[in-house]
């Protein structure tokens, strides 16, 4: 499971993004600081970091700068997340280093595509956002799932379960085909 590191230092945002984040089938590993975050990065390397731009001890712009500078974690991508909307915020976030910026407010499923996004830039497979097998579809994004075009009502546990199967199956089933 591709492991993903919010670094941010309001707790409601924090795991509001680490919920949506889990929901979409990441791993989610989070920081209120910067120095929680290298320690993080240190200990166990994330797949892509979001990084807020004003944490409690040093910017999230110099976090970056600092991880684009370090060969270790060079090519990590970084997503800033900011209610920082000006023009030469944005600039200098990406500028500083930032493979993608977005701005506070935001959707989860906006921040989802544009994870995927980068990270199919870095090189590495995206989460899916629909898997399926025959005729059932697991939607990700909308939390949905389809059984021949009908959509089947699910409870939380039951939409989980299938969520953590469905792509093991779908690549069984893919093997197995290919055999």
């Amino acid at each position: 499971m591709r492991q993903i590191l919010i670094v941010e230092d309001e707790q409601p945002i924090r795991e509001m993004i680490a919920f949506a984040l889990r929901r979409a089938g990441f791993d989610v590993a989070e920081a209120s600081d910067c120095h929680s975050a290298r320690v993080r990065i240190a200990d166990r390397r994330p797949e892509l970091v979001l990084v807020d731009w004003m944490l409690p001890d040093m910017s999230g712009l110099e976090l970056t700068r600092l991880l684009k500078r370090e060969s270790a974690t060079r090519d990590l991508p970084v997503i800033m997340l900011t209610a920082r909307a000006a023009e030469c915020d944005k600039v200098a976030g990406l500028d500083g280093g930032a493979d993608d910026y977005v701005t506070k407010p935001f959707s989860p499923r906006e921040l989802l595509s544009r994870i995927n996004a980068v990270l199919r830039r870095a090189g590495g497979p995206a989460v899916e956002e629909q898997v399926r097998i025959g005729g059932l579809v697991l939607d990700r994004a909308s939390h949905r799932v389809l059984a021949g075009g009908t959509e089947v009502v699910l409870g939380r546990t039951e939409y989980r379960m299938l969520e953590f199967f469905m792509p093991t199956t779908a690549r069984m089933s893919t093997r197995a085909l290919s055999l």
